[in-house]
């Protein structure tokens, strides 16, 4: 099973290493790191933490592609090398899937018309833009699109992606193995728990664009 992951600068590291971290664990997986540039990538925090393997040029015939996201979307966004690697790459994907603001680029390379779809809960609004209707759930399976809300829920993602692919058994396993049991010191991991002045701060302070 062939996977690629999409890497570029200012890319968020959580929302690319947490879904490699399941699916190289699939039975058959071969996992590659692509970008517009192969080798060294920095984060958004501007740590050179990540190492492409391959250019998107040279790409476009995985059996699952994972888009990760960034603080500032509308950078790739605009990168017509890498959003043609997403359309072609989806034409022959079994499944082609995204990790927080990496449904932006789903949707400005037209995937997203139509397709219900959710991103980080900054981000939502940016989803209409694209012709999708946004939606607050952690993960949203659309046909072979599969895209998950902010950060940590790419991890979910993953599990759930494993779990079609391979069975519930193989999914509990992955789980287990990287011992995946969520127990949060509060209860504050969306707008909805974290209540209005916690969201108001945070919309304060980030934006996404």
């Amino acid at each position: 099973m062939k996977i690629e992951i999409l890497l570029y600068d200012g890319v968020t590291a959580l929302d690319a290493i947490g879904p490699y971290e399941v699916l190289h664990l699939l039975p058959g997986a071969a996992v590659s790191f692509v970008a517009r540039t192969p080798g060294r990538i920095e984060t958004d925090a501007g740590i050179p933490l990540f190492n492409a393997d391959k250019a998107v040029e040279d790409c476009g015939d995985a059996d699952i592609i994972v888009v990760p996201g960034t603080p500032t979307p509308s950078v790739v966004m605009n990168d017509a090398v890498v959003l043609d690697w997403i359309r072609r790459s989806h034409e022959n994907t079994r499944w082609t899937t995204s990790v927080c603001t990496g449904a932006a680029l789903l949707g400005a390379a037209g995937l997203l018309e139509g397709l219900e779809a959710t991103t980080h809960w900054l981000g939502l609004d940016m989803l209409a833009t694209f012709g999708a209707n946004p939606t607050s759930q952690r993960v949203v399976r659309q046909g072979n699109i599969i895209t998950a809300a902010g950060v940590s829920s790419g991890i979910d993602m993953a599990l759930t992606l494993a779990a079609i692919e391979c069975g519930k058994a193989v999914a509990q396993e992955i789980q287990l193995i990287i011992e995946y049991d969520p127990q949060p010191p509060f209860n504050a991991g969306s707008p909805e728990k974290a209540g209005p002045a916690i969201t108001a701060s945070i919309r304060s302070k980030f934006s996404l664009g």
